[in-house]
């Protein structure tokens, strides 16, 4: 039995050559197969799909002999929501379709369209191909060869959390119950009283009585491995798109780099299905595939990462060392003598105890992919109106039977990219339910209903709910901070002429994205005034270094000074 993916294309013009290239570079892992026309393909389609076959990816030529293309992958949207689709089009059609390509990827009838080759190694049409690819394993296969292995009692909540981590770190992942002869090997390892969860990484190390920080920390290296007495020039505090830039551009231009991030390398924006809108990625990219690569780019410079502990305090030196400052977490300290804080902001608690209570089972914060392949055929909340709450919502849709957004503002464009609210519209398994909040939830082991209420009439409805996915707002995390560095009202870090005027030395502010204690910086969320977008936190990490190196500069003369 074949039990390949799938990918259907259908062809007439060009089918000879389309097989050709397809086959030459997917037919190991892909069924690959060629209809003649719309209603071949789909009638192939449902029955692959009866035989439970995943199907991959759907290509199309723009015209068929019975049907165009864009109306054949329109068709197949509620068949096979999950599946990647492509238009193929055939030499001297690119310029006409051009209009008609970007409207269609608008409505999310495809999700690209390429030319298809004209001859050798035509290396840009299968960039887009495998992109897609990569990104449909990642979100919807499962997991062929596992990185990290889980093992638990049914219905732990510790596992969604856990899950969630490896799978916004891009590491493939399986859950074990306890007595699945696959498990035993493990629980070997883990000696006669084994205190579940219990999680192997991909070192083969065995954590038992498993958390995400204890994961996060034995997969990048423990905070005891900092050496003793070193003083980095710089250390970023939070690993998210801001802090992944300054790491980059701090470790490319020769300066000693730490990063320290209490969760996941990514930070929200790790979180993200697929941003659509970042700059040099037309096809978007999920925000695991930004979060890996960025962490990689700057390791090959030289930066070090640390995670799995918060930071829970930043003093100044001693007297001795006043250009220093110290950087706490728990049992370890860095000293830095400058500090980028990048530490973002957090996703607010739903504060209904019929809903937190089912965090694990049912109910994530935050990330809609962990969650996304359990709620096949099932129906689905999300909670929140930016763009992290739409963009869960549309990958939530490629699975679930249902998806209800649910919104307290009267109009999603106040804080939702355009691009995402036609998504939504276009998509018609999802539900936007605005000036409404979620009163009241419940179920035995897993969520099974929430309580809606609508805030202009005060009318309360009860509905069967099998997963929510929370999207709130955003809340600094900046409650460790020290005094000496100024917040706003609502608790982000004030920088440059935004300070407070008491604060400004000899009647200067600080330099644009310092705060009040010098050599320390604020970039992306955390900020005061930010765009609270990932482009302009991955901006703002870039351009704090020539703010570093000018404090660096400064602090070289005061020894030589000395």
């Amino acid at each position: 039995m074949d039990t390949r993916p799938a990918i259907l294309l259908a062809a007439s013009n060009a089918a000879e050559s389309i097989e050709r290239e397809f086959r030459a570079r997917y037919d190991r892992d892909y069924r690959i197969e060629v209809l003649p026309d719309a209603a071949a393909t789909l009638a192939r389609l449902a029955e692959l799909l009866d035989a439970g076959t995943q199907i991959a990816m759907l290509g199309a030529e723009r015209t068929l002999p019975d049907a165009s293309g864009l109306e054949l992958l329109r068709a197949t949207q509620p068949l096979a929501p999950a599946a990647r689709r492509v238009t193929l089009l055939v030499p001297g059609e690119y310029v006409d379709a051009i209009e008609e390509m970007r409207l269609a990827m608008l409505r999310r009838d495809i999700d690209t369209f390429v030319g298809v080759p004209r001859g050798k190694r035509d290396e840009e049409f299968h960039i887009a191909l495998t992109e897609l690819l990569s990104e449909w394993g990642w979100s919807v296969a499962g997991p062929v060869v596992s990185s990290a292995d889980i093992i638990a009692e049914p219905g732990d909540r510790r596992v969604g959390a856990i899950r969630d981590l490896l799978d916004r770190l891009g590491m493939p992942n399986r859950t074990l119950a306890p007595d699945d002869p696959e498990a035993l090997e493990m629980l070997v390892l883990a000696g006669p009283d084994p205190v579940f969860p219990l999680v192997r990484s991909f070192t083969g190390q065995v954590l038992q009585d498993a958390t995400p920080a204890k994961v996060s920390e034995a997969m990048y290296g423990g905070f005891d491995a900092i050496p003793d007495g070193e003083v980095a020039d710089v250390v970023v505090v939070g690993a998210g798109p801001a802090g992944l830039a300054a790491a980059v551009y701090a470790a490319s231009e020769g300066l000693s780099t730490i990063v320290l991030e209490g969760d996941a390398i990514g930070g929200q924006a790790g979180s993200s299905s697929m941003i659509r809108n970042y700059l040099g990625f037309p096809r978007g990219i999920s925000g695991m595939r930004l979060a890996q690569r960025s962490r990689i780019q700057a390791s090959r410079f030289g930066a070090r990462f640390y995670t799995g502990r918060e930071a829970i305090r930043i003093e100044r030196g001693p007297d001795n060392e006043p250009e220093h400052h110290h950087v706490f977490v728990d049992g370890a300290q860095m000293c830095a003598r400058t500090v980028i804080l990048a530490t973002g902001v957090q996703y607010r608690r739903l504060g209904v105890s019929g809903v937190d209570e089912h965090v694990g089972n049912g109910v994530t914060y935050g990330s809609a992919t962990t969650m996304a392949r359990e709620m096949q055929d099932r129906d689905v909340f999300v909670v929140g109106a930016g763009n992290s709450a739409g963009q869960a919502a549309v990958h939530l849709a490629k699975f679930a039977r249902s998806v209800t957004l649910v919104a307290r503002r009267g109009d999603l464009s106040e804080t939702m990219s355009d691009y995402l609210i036609r998504e939504i519209s276009a998509t018609p398994t999802v539900h936007v339910r605005c000036r409404t909040r979620v009163v009241d939830g419940g179920g035995d082991a897993h969520l099974e209903r929430l309580t809606l209420e609508d805030l202009d009439t005060g009318e309360r409805e009860t509905l069967p709910a099998d997963g929510l996915c929370c999207m709130l707002g955003a809340e600094p995390a900046c409650g460790w901070l020290p005094d000496g560095i100024a917040c706003d009202g609502h608790g982000f870090v004030l920088t440059g002429r935004d300070v407070p005027k008491d604060t400004w030395v000899d009647g200067l502010p600080p330099a644009s994205l310092e705060t009040t204690v010098r050599g320390i910086f604020a970039v992306g969320d955390v900020r005061a005034g930010s765009m609270k977008r990932v482009a302009s936190a991955a901006g703002e990490g870039a351009s704090a270094l020539p703010l570093v190196h000018a404090e660096l500069a400064r602090l070289r003369a005061l020894q030589l000074a000395d």
